[in-house]
């Protein structure tokens, strides 16, 4: 379970990736989407006639990896069933659909790094 310092971090950074996705022309749909209990899709916005859904990972430091190294197969097969039912509840259609990831690494100054098509729906 994640302590509440760690729920912080990640509440830092999916809104740092909230600003950067902003300021690149995404409007944002909806934030932390939960499917169940284990899951969730952090940021799902709209670009340019895409749905995109957004995996976020926050760390201070590369101590202990970088974020995308917890972006795991189990992770992304959670956030698969996620998006597949959010897209079946979705009345508007989009001409394609998109998973993304987005790294955070630090707070001042953040690193930000962001990978396109993770996976295509």
């Amino acid at each position: 379970m994640k302590t509440t310092n760690n729920v912080q971090k990640g509440k830092k950074g999916e809104d740092i990736a909230v600003e950067y996705l902003e300021k690149s022309g995404y409007k944002i749909l909806d934030r932390n989407w939960h499917y169940s209990k284990n899951a969730e899709i952090d940021i799902i916005a709209e670009n340019n006639g895409i749905l995109v859904f957004i995996e976020v990972k926050t760390r201070t430091s590369l101590n202990f990896g970088h974020p995308f190294e917890a972006i795991t197969k189990s992770k992304i097969d959670k956030i698969h069933t996620a998006i597949l039912a959010y897209m079946k509840q979705c009345l508007k259609k989009y001409k394609a659909y998109r998973f993304d990831g987005i790294a955070i690494i630090g707070f001042n100054n953040p690193v930000i790094e962001h990978i396109k098509n993770l996976g295509q729906y």
